[in-house]
Parts: C-alpha cells; sequence; structure tokens
C-alpha cells in the first residue's frame, strides 16, 4: 500500500510546528503518559485502560513492523523543538476494502485545542495521496467526540452514517460515526501541494 520511502525508519513528515515520524521504543513511556489518560483512551475505540509502558511497548513493535512491510503508515507527533517527545499518533491501516485507508489518531490532552491535529492529519492524508493509490480514506469517531469530528470536517470528510465496529478496548463492537474524503475530493481542498519529505 505504502512505497519503499515509507518503509524506511529515517522517513519523516514535516508541517508547520511538527514532525511526523516512526515511533520508536524510547517513546513507549511518553506514550503510555499520555494515552494512559483517560479522557484520551475515551475517546478511542482500540486504546484500553488503564494503558502501560508494556502496553505502549507492544504498540511501537506493531506499528514499526506494519510500517516496515508497507501495509500501513504509523508515525508518531513530536514538536520540532521536542523531536524526542511524542505528543500523539497518526496512522492510516489497510482496508478489506480494496484502494481505502483507514484513518486513526489521538492527541496528548494538554495540547488539545491548538489545531494541532487538524495540522498533522492535513499534511499526513495529503502524504497519502501523494505516495500512494488509494482511492478513498475513511475515518472513525465515537458518538461524543466532536473534536475528531471538527478534524474531520476541516479536512474536507463528508458523513457516510453510523457502523458497527469491533472495539475489545470498550468492551466489545460499538457504533461510530464512520466519515470518507476521496481522493478528487482531497484534491479539491488541498490543491496540488506535495508533502516535506525527509530523512532524519
Amino acid at each position: 500500500m505504502f512505497p519503499e520511502i515509507t518503509q524506511d525508519d529515517v522517513f519523516r513528515l514535516e508541517t508547520e510546528r511538527m514532525w511526523l515520524r516512526w515511533p520508536h521504543l524510547s517513546d513507549a513511556e511518553a506514550l503510555a503518559k499520555r494515552a494512559g489518560d483517560p479522557d484520551v483512551s475515551a475517546q478511542t475505540a482500540i486504546i484500553p485502560h488503564p494503558y502501560n509502558i508494556d502496553d505502549a511497548e507492544q504498540f511501537v513493535r506493531r506499528a514499526r513492523a506494519e510500517n516496515a512491510s508497507g501495509q500501513g503508515l504509523v508515525l508518531a507527533l513530536t514538536f520540532k523543538k521536542e523531536p524526542n517527545d511524542p505528543i500523539g499518533v497518526i496512522g492510516a491501516h489497510g482496508s478489506a476494502f480494496r484502494g481505502t485507508a483507514h484513518l486513526g489518531y489521538w492527541l496528548g490532552r494538554e495540547f488539545w485545542g491548538q489545531g494541532l491535529m487538524t495540522e498533522a492529519a492535513r499534511g499526513f492524508v495529503d502524504l497519502i495521496y501523494g505516495v500512494s493509490s488509494l482511492g478513498e480514506i475513511v475515518c472513525d469517531s465515537l458518538p461524543g467526540n466532536v473534536a475528531s469530528r471538527r478534524v474531520q470536517e476541516k479536512l474536507g470528510f463528508t458523513r457516510l452514517g453510523e457502523v458497527e465496529i469491533d472495539a475489545p478496548a470498550r468492551g466489545g463492537r460499538i457504533k461510530v460515526e464512520r466519515t470518507r474524503l476521496s481522493r478528487g475530493a482531497a484534491h479539491t481542498a488541498f490543491g496540488a501541494r506535495r508533502p516535506k519529505l525527509t530523512s532524519t
């Protein structure tokens, strides 16, 4: 799904304020602290609570394996001035539907309300369409997660409706709101910009 350039852990994506880069095992403590915040985990379908450093290390290993295989792309968000301190995560994963990626993300609670996830997601979605042949991206949010839906709306995602998904961290199957952004709609929303890719 993703090309060779993203399958090396020296890859990173630049936005105005942040680097989006491969997660490292050294990130586990910060990831456990921020994803383990109940206000953060409760807004997701996949992060359990409690969430400890072992959980974070397993997440990093899975993310790195997925990145290396090209089947998905999972990046840690860091401020440019603090490149070793992850403040959140964004990822795109393959789907059973051909030509579709599933977008997911979370951000540490102390960084909410600053437009950071919109900035990161815009750069990330731009990257996905710039380096892959995917036709669409879908994204889910829990019914009460207004902030997540606002991010999606700002990027041009349109509502598909309510669907039911597996969410072991939430005790089984749950209903979520699903949105969609096609390649054509992204091109219209973002223009012909090219993502800024660098090596660390």
